[in-house]
């Protein structure tokens, strides 16, 4: 938004008012602060958004709340235009203001992704479209694409090119009815309003549990104010339904509350907008990076005038800006999904909470399996709980028995041992569908010469080039990367000596290929279902039974209901247990129970069978006893005896350099000039584990700290106690989820 919009006001000179005010203006460019500037009486409220001169060019900017004291009168500049915009409502002025302090990223990049959409402020243009005139002019010459165009115009303003699409013609022969008087011409807005949601439509008939469940927090959103609440149910108990009433009740307290919808990733939206839809009789504004930059406009806009009331979105969501957001649900609120790891770092899910807090409205959480940050919040008495203990109409959770793959290994050069082999035989047999699970993308995780020994890696980074043998490629997932596979080893020449080690979903599908010839087979990842679309088209063709074996990554692991799914077989459940993060077994056992949670949720009981070289471990032991109240009580025991999150705080420091000696000096500095404080560790440096990445050399301090410490406060002095070189970049993480 750096540049002016033709449709706003212009701000007038002060020789013409006799009257001046001074105001803040903050810039969505990465500053920590607002900037001083005059302008014509009455000021623009805070929240107003202006134009105004910064440095060289004119910069888009909001008016903010004054910080300390103003500059002289004749030092500041005066600011050039006023957007007639909708100004920002306090609560999201506020929630940039804190949400900059809690990650200690500047003010501005915060702002910057409140302002994403660059043609929002100056509203859309009127288009001319063209209705159906009730009587034809005299003398209308009638050809066969005029009939065409005149039977698909009716009272609905459509535009020419939809007109003509509908109708097989060019958009001449539209205009040319338009010219003889057969159509008349009105503008409409290309950005609509929202449909009002129907609140007098009736949600499903809820079980007893449900309904429990909904009457609480019906009551929590009748009281007022802030409360987290924690919906913790089974997979297929209906948690959906529950919240759905809890935006019903938000929405009927009041006529101009907003209700925030959000999901961990855009697979999962598509499909939910056609279920928000059916629930409340109008489709949802819809927020997510697979939308036109003219949707987002209208979502944009129209959410900051009030008129979107029910906003369905992925995690960047929460910087819509919000008239009088009154209730945000965190579906699947432990996902991994939640965290954005590039530009201003941040969990979606505790600065929902935040501005749950700070707008003084309430925040719904929903899972299967409840971080253990959120459990703790509950058994500390910090959230409130409602539970869902079984299935909807009396539907089984699956039986989940493990494979000890050292007393039943697949064949050689094979990845599925005879017992799920069998299994998958079985249930062919029956006509029933199985899931085959693997979060690997690609053929082959690892490309190695045979002759040398050579791992083939991306270009100036330490990340392995992955196998895609449906494309012929080598990919790095880190980076985006790609090259056609070598003919032969690029440093010892040897010709076809590049081999792929390891399974990933395309080659766990050859292998499936080739047992069950005459299966119905699909692959579902982000590389062979690239968009939203594509993956809805592989969900619905499962759902519809038109798929014998699916062969998926966690694309098909959550949120999903195929009636006639009655196993699943997880390939690797080892897979996420390795690497040294202090998630891993809490990542394992949420990830793992959402995809055995497809099986048997509807008639028929399910069963999943994970193939596993260490049967002994906690996290699958816990799985296949059901018991996950004794899992989490002994992750959090380990937690606590370590005073890692949520019983401590941590903060990850990150250096990049393109320059490796002044990178390791810098953070051998840094770390020399960490003050000393009680209750207060600072590991490191030492190199990330991708050391090298995008061409940079990266360094990492990690610092753990007691649960009562000031953690930002501590990290403010101690950086602004050492001058960084420009060529290195400095980034905090406040909680970090990644330790790459």
């Amino acid at each position: 938004m750096n540049k002016a919009s033709p449709r706003q006001e212009k701000a007038k000179p002060e020789e013409e008012t006799g009257e001046t005010a001074r105001i803040s203006v903050l810039f969505p460019l990465p500053l920590p602060k607002a900037y001083d500037y005059l302008c014509a009486a009455p000021a623009p409220p805070i929240g107003g958004f202006v134009a105004a001169p910064f440095g060289p060019r004119e910069v888009t900017g909001v008016v903010w709340p004054s910080e300390g004291d103003a500059l002289a009168p004749e030092k500041m500049k005066a600011i050039s235009a006023v957007f007639d915009a909708p100004p920002l409502s306090r609560d999201v002025v506020d929630f940039v203001d804190w949400a900059a302090a809690y990650t200690m990223f500047p003010k501005g990049a915060v702002l910057r992704m409140v302002m994403r959409v660059s043609d929002a402020l100056e509203g859309p243009r009127m288009q001319t479209a063209f209705v159906k005139r009730q009587e034809a002019p005299d003398g209308l010459r009638l050809t066969s694409q005029r009939k065409a165009v005149l039977a698909a115009a009716g009272e609905a303003p459509l535009s020419a090119a939809e007109l003509a699409g509908a109708a097989g013609v060019s958009e001449g022969v539209v205009r040319g009815l338009a010219d003889a008087g057969a159509l008349a011409k009105v503008e409409i807005d290309p950005d609509p309003p929202f449909v009002e949601p129907d609140l007098t439509r009736a949600g499903h008939a809820l079980s007893e549990d449900q309904q429990y469940a909904a009457q609480m927090i019906g009551d929590v959103i009748a009281e007022g104010g802030h409360k987290a609440v924690l919906i913790d149910g089974v997979t297929g108990s209906g948690k959906t339904e529950v919240y759905f009433e809890a935006a019903a009740a938000a929405l009927q307290k009041d006529p101009e509350a907003q209700v925030l919808i959000l999901l961990p990733e855009i697979a999962l939206t598509l499909p939910f907008l056609s279920r928000v839809e059916e629930r409340f009789g109008a489709a949802p504004a819809p927020w997510h990076s697979d939308l036109t930059g003219a949707q987002r406009r209208r979502t944009w806009r129209r959410v900051a005038e009030g008129q979107a009331r029910l906003v369905v979105g992925a995690r960047s969501a929460l910087f819509l800006p919000f008239k009088k957001l009154r209730l945000i649900v965190v579906d699947e609120e432990h996902d991994n999904a939640y965290k954005q790891e590039e530009g201003v770092i941040y969990h979606a899910r505790d600065l929902s909470v935040a501005r749950g807090s700070l707008g003084g409205f309430p925040v719904v959480l929903a899972s299967a399996t409840p971080s253990l940050e959120t459990v703790v919040n509950v058994d500390e008495g910090r959230y409130e709980a409602v539970g869902l203990s079984s299935r909807f109409a009396d539907a089984a959770m699956p039986d989940i028995a493990l494979i000890d793959m050292r007393e039943d290994p697949p064949e050689a050069g094979k990845w599925l041992s005879p017992v799920l082999v069998d299994a998958v035989s079985k249930n062919l047999s029956v006509g029933e569908q199985s899931l085959l699970f693997l979060n690997r993308r690609g053929y082959a995780p690892l490309t190695l010469c045979r002759r040398c020994g050579h791992k083939m890696t991306a270009p100036g980074s330490d990340t392995m080039l992955v196998e895609h043998r449906f494309e012929n490629r080598l990919v790095c997932h880190h980076t985006g990367f790609s090259m056609p596979k070598p003919s032969a080893c690029p440093i010892c020449n040897a010709v076809d000596s590049l081999a792929p080690c390891g399974p990933g979903v395309e080659r766990v599908a050859e292998e499936t290929k080739e047992r069950w010839p005459a299966a119905r087979i699909a692959v579902l990842s982000s590389d062979t279902a690239p968009g939203p679309g594509s993956v809805r088209a592989v969900l619905d063709a499962m759902r519809e039974g038109d798929i014998d074996i699916l062969i998926a990554t966690q694309v098909a692991a959550k949120g999903h209901h195929f009636p006639n799914l009655t196993l699943v077989g997880v390939v690797d459940a080892d897979l996420g247990l390795a690497g040294g993060d202090l998630r891993a077994a809490e990542r394992t056992y949420q990830l793992l129970s959402q995809v055995t949670g497809r099986a048997g949720r509807a008639e028929k009981p399910g069963r999943a069978l994970l193939q596993t070289y260490q049967p002994q471990a906690p996290v699958l032991a816990a799985l296949a006893s059901g018991d996950r109240d004794a899992f989490l009580a002994a992750e959090a025991a380990g937690r606590s005896e370590l005073g890692f999150p949520p019983y401590g705080r941590l903060a990850a420091i990150t250096l990049r350099s393109l320059e490796e000696k002044t990178l390791e000096e810098t953070a051998r500095r840094l770390r020399a000039a960490a003050p000393n404080a009680e209750g207060v560790d600072v590991l490191g440096p030492a190199r990330a584990p991708i050391y090298r990445l995008r061409g940079m050399a990266r360094m990492r301090l990690l610092v753990k700290t007691r649960k009562n410490v000031h953690l930002q406060a501590y990290l403010a002095d101690w950086l602004k106690t050492v001058k960084i070189p420009g060529a290195v970049r400095v980034s905090v993480d406040i909680n970090p989820y990644s330790f790459l």
